[in-house]
């Protein structure tokens, strides 16, 4: 019962194909694309791909790209797609947005992925699962608060590096998007570019992490998944782990959920 996993995000969809519908199960195969070339997926990275049995996906990217990416499923393997809608509570997360539905799939999915992390802590020694920082470091960045009891207690929405450059490149004169590097102290523009956005979202990330601890008395566990984590995660002053496949994590315990 081969079960595909598929992440649509702003920029790229991310895809992977699991043995099983289960967390913890082995990946058979996975992929990345531009959004730009969707529309070659039946004919390039799925072509060869068995056909999964199940699959669900979440999706940021609107209606016209969710069309086209199900069209393909549905023509490929003559499945039919199913798409994660947040709601008011799923896989023991109980969401506390104001309005629950309106959350973003792929903040309520990776939400789900990282309380299964949190739960698994107290079998590697620890004495209490822990509430969890989410942070997703994409075209936008988001940095999600869990509570140890799993409430989704909010979180921020930043831009993330090219929206950020990009803002400062049209609103002033004589910057232009940079090539430089993420360090201490700046002495050329486009270090300063670059070091500017990555302060300013580690120190949102930090500013959460301390009003997390605050607020549950015990240090939060912080993941961090995404594209471009590996550029926040170079300067974030915090213990961390590095989750790739949070998101495909979430949709396998929320499938594996759907089939008790």
């Amino acid at each position: 019962m081969s079960f595909l996993a598929v992440d649509v995000g702003n920029t790229r969809l991310k895809w992977a194909i699991y043995e099983s519908a289960v967390p913890g199960a082995a990946a058979l195969a996975h992929g990345a694309v531009f959004l730009e070339t969707i529309d070659q997926l039946a004919e390039g990275g799925w072509k060869s791909l068995p056909r999964p049995s199940q699959m669900l996906g979440c999706v940021v990217a609107g209606e016209g790209v969710k069309r086209r990416v199900a069209e393909q499923i549905e023509d490929l393997w003559g499945l039919e797609p199913r798409w994660v809608t947040s709601t008011a509570s799923a896989a023991g997360v109980v969401n506390g947005y104001d309005h629950p539905n309106r959350l973003g799939a792929d903040r309520w999915v990776a939400l789900i992925g990282a309380r299964q992390r949190a739960l698994a802590v107290p079998l590697r020694g620890a004495a209490t699962v822990p509430p969890v920082l989410v942070v997703v470091v994409g075209t936008a960045v988001t940095v999600d608060a869990l509570d140890a009891n799993g409430r989704f207690l909010g979180g921020l929405i930043l831009p993330g590096f090219g929206l950020m450059l990009r803002a400062l490149e049209m609103g002033t004169a004589g910057l232009k998007a940079p090539t430089g590097e993420v360090v201490d102290f700046p002495t050329n523009t486009s270090d300063a570019l670059m070091s500017g956005g990555a302060h300013a979202m580690a120190g949102a990330v930090e500013r959460m992490h301390r009003r997390l601890l605050a607020l549950s008395g015990q240090p939060p566990l912080l993941l961090m998944s995404g594209g471009a984590a590996p550029k926040l995660a170079s300067i974030v002053e915090l213990p961390f782990e590095t989750v790739d496949t949070l998101i495909f994590e979430g949709l396998l315990t929320l499938q594996a959920q759907r089939e008790r």
